[in-house]
């Protein structure tokens, strides 16, 4: 199993294959509107506005599991990210990470690469690096700016 075998909801309602996003690095991100982590999405569309072009794709799956931070619509969502941050990467329909509803994808992606809690997401703001191969790289804390991981990104980024 890889992450291309996959399908998720888009904020739209669509459904969308992961397979669309094969030979792309992929930064994975379960988000919330309301988090004191929220402004991380400012550099995350930094991110994507700096390497789109090379092939990156930043996935946000908004989560309401953390303190009920991302209490709204999947559309309340997407406009308050858009007129705060003018982000432009896909978002899709809120999930949750973690227990019995976890999204599929998501107990995928904890079982690939625990972190400090086990296979558990610690809060909103975790990150899931994927290489073109569809492997999963690395796991980064909530607390991990996204400029943080630029290098290890931008090797990613480089290598075909």
């Amino acid at each position: 199993m890889s992450i291309y075998d996959f399908t998720v909801t888009k904020a739209s309602g669509d459904e969308v294959s992961l397979s669309e996003y094969r030979g792309k690095v992929l930064l994975v991100v379960n988000t919330a509107t309301g988090c004191g982590l929220t402004p991380q999405y400012k550099g995350l569309q930094e991110l994507y506005d700096k390497y789109r072009e090379q092939g990156l794709e930043i996935l946000d799956f908004p989560c309401n599991q953390f303190a009920n931070q991302a209490p709204g619509t999947d559309e309340e969502i997407g406009n308050f990210c858009t007129i705060n941050y003018s982000t432009t990467f896909p978002r899709f329909k809120k999930i949750d990470v973690n227990g019995e509803n976890a999204s599929p994808l998501y107990k995928w992606l904890k079982a690939q690469k625990g972190g400090i809690l086990g296979e558990q997401i610690k809060w909103n703001f975790t990150k899931f690096l994927i290489g073109r191969d569809g492997e999963v790289i690395a796991r980064f804390a909530p607390t991990t700016a996204p400029t943080a991981l630029e290098a290890e990104m931008k090797q990613l980024l480089v290598e075909k």
